[in-house]
């Protein structure tokens, strides 16, 4: 402009908040919707969630190498258990004399196709015979008519998942663990060992997917907040040596909110939205001279209003 060179620098800001968005059917031959959502605060790093093909579920932060999603919930403190119990609802199987009873739910039951005659467990009538499929119009008409539970065969339990850890109170030792597929091998040693209820994920793979549960299965940290924690450092930073004082410095910079004295806001000019109306409270102790015991003597409230 006028013999000098400027530089045009874009001053559009993103605006904060949580979007979500598909591909198209672009990304898989079938055509596959692969869902996505982003988070973006109104400062520091951006968060982005992702389904891949295979229904497992990533994160990246900054759109940085991608983590299994729940590393990113390791590093924030939560367990497996936690996790699960976030995403999944809880059936518990209690063992009978004759198999397994499980609580019969029309909103669950509805599609599902039964390998085995569906048995009520109190009355013992086939209410189901095996080989058809339980429309959402009998589920619902079955449960009218006081249908309480179903009988189960183990059979039936093989391929669900645990939603809690199951641990010998004596030993500790661990005979299986949340998130974990029953198999016939596993269901055999805790029927040997006397389990008499079991906590499944309620995961049918008709109405409730198992997203997140698979991706617990490929997770490689092992469920243990450092590990996943270490696992979002080196998304982040791409670095193979690293201390225990960088990851905190890294956890205070991106998950804890930002804290200034006095002095930083007049050096940053940063401004803070204030209520108009402030209460402020006054609380008058009393205090035992011999037993140093402190007690309420009087509060005092009053309004103050700003500007």
């Amino acid at each position: 402009v006028n013999g000098t060179e400027r530089v045009i620098v874009s001053q559009m800001h993103r605006s904060p908040g949580v979007f979500f968005d598909h591909d198209k059917g672009k990304t898989h031959s079938s055509g596959k919707l692969l869902f996505a959502a982003r988070v973006i605060p109104y400062r520091g790093s951006w968060l982005d969630i992702e389904f891949d093909a295979k229904d497992i579920v990533f994160a990246r932060i900054d759109r940085r190498r991608k983590l299994p999603v729940t590393s990113l919930m390791y590093a924030l403190g939560l367990d497996g258990e936690q996790i699960l119990s976030t995403f999944y609802k809880k059936i518990t199987y209690k063992r009978t004399k004759d198999g397994w009873r499980v609580p019969f739910d029309a909103n669950r039951f509805r599609g599902y196709s039964t390998v085995n005659d569906l048995i009520d467990a109190d009355t013992g009538k086939v209410v189901l015979e095996a080989g058809k499929k339980l429309t959402v119009r009998q589920a619902r008409q079955l449960q009218e008519k006081g249908l309480k539970a179903l009988r189960m065969s183990d059979e039936e339990l093989v391929g669900n998942y645990l939603a809690e850890d199951l641990v010998n109170p004596k030993t500790g030792e661990i005979y299986a663990e949340a998130g974990e597929e029953i198999t016939e091998k596993s269901l055999k040693v805790l029927n040997e060992q006397g389990y008499k209820d079991l906590p499944l994920l309620d995961i049918d793979h008709v109405n409730v997917g198992s997203y997140d549960q698979f991706l617990m299965v490929d997770e490689p940290e092992g469920g243990r907040p450092d590990e996943g924690l270490q696992a979002v450092f080196r998304s982040v930073f791409p670095i193979s040596d690293f201390s225990g004082t960088s990851m905190l410095e890294f956890v205070r910079y991106e998950f804890e909110p930002p804290k200034y004295d006095v002095d930083e806001c007049r050096q940053r000019g940063m401004t803070f939205a204030a209520p108009l109306k402030v209460t402020l409270r006054l609380i008058v102790f009393d205090i035992d001279e011999e037993t140093g015991a402190k007690s309420v003597k009087d509060i005092k409230e009053q309004d103050v209003y700003m500007g």
